[in-house]
């Protein structure tokens, strides 16, 4: 990796259903856009063309049979390739990179949710992103119940779980939260979406002004 100095910043969204955060992270794109800044955005599990393939597979409701282990080893390879092809080099080349979900994601969708094992995501995602650690991450914070009712009529296979499940998920992003205050910058989604990209933004343009 090139010198801190030199190096794009790499920020991520993260949320459980509804949360708004996809929403977000587009504006915050467009922002540093307007901003003149060089920047990317991307989605996971998405993205390239490989990843994009195991995104269908992961959220078409019709297999109703994968293992959680092989989910989970899914949304990490998707997660690899990702990595490989667009994260890492926009990085190198001090491109800041603006990522719909990453690594945060698989910790509570399936560790915290599934009941994987959280040693295994951890040393497997150690693997996959190649060390690469977000700068900044933001975590928007719904009720569940509330944030679910949001998605509509069609769902996809991850959203279709109880709300037990989703309950789950948003307890772990909460733990995260906790674990690493510096990183993680937790966004109750009780206001507009203008007002909430304000708060975002006072943190994205105190990242930028410490390249």
């Amino acid at each position: 990796m090139t010198t801190e100095k030199h190096r794009g910043k790499f920020i991520t969204f993260e949320g459980s259903e509804g949360s708004g955060k996809s929403t977000q992270a587009r504006l915050v794109y467009q922002y540093l856009k307007r901003k003149g800044k060089k920047v990317i955005f991307i989605r996971e599990p998405g993205a390239v063309s490989i990843s994009e393939a195991i995104r269908k597979i992961l959220l078409d409701v019709k297999n109703k049979g994968m293992s959680d282990v092989c989910e989970t080893l899914l949304y990490m390879a998707a997660r690899a390739q990702l990595v490989e092809e667009i994260i890492i080099p926009a990085l190198k080349k001090g491109i800041n990179v603006v990522c719909d979900r990453f690594l945060d994601s698989t910790v509570v969708y399936q560790g915290y949710g599934n009941g994987v094992d959280m040693d295994f995501i951890k040393k497997v995602g150690q693997v996959v992103t190649q060390g690469v650690k977000p700068d900044l991450t933001f975590i928007f914070d719904i009720d569940t119940k509330k944030g679910l009712s949001r998605k509509g009529k069609v769902k996809d296979r991850i959203e279709l779980r109880s709300l037990q499940y989703h309950n789950r998920v948003r307890r772990g992003y909460h733990a995260i939260a906790r674990q690493e205050p510096k990183r993680v910058k937790v966004i109750k989604v009780n206001k507009g979406k203008k007002e909430i990209h304000q708060i975002v933004r006072r943190y994205i343009d105190n990242l930028i002004r410490k390249r």
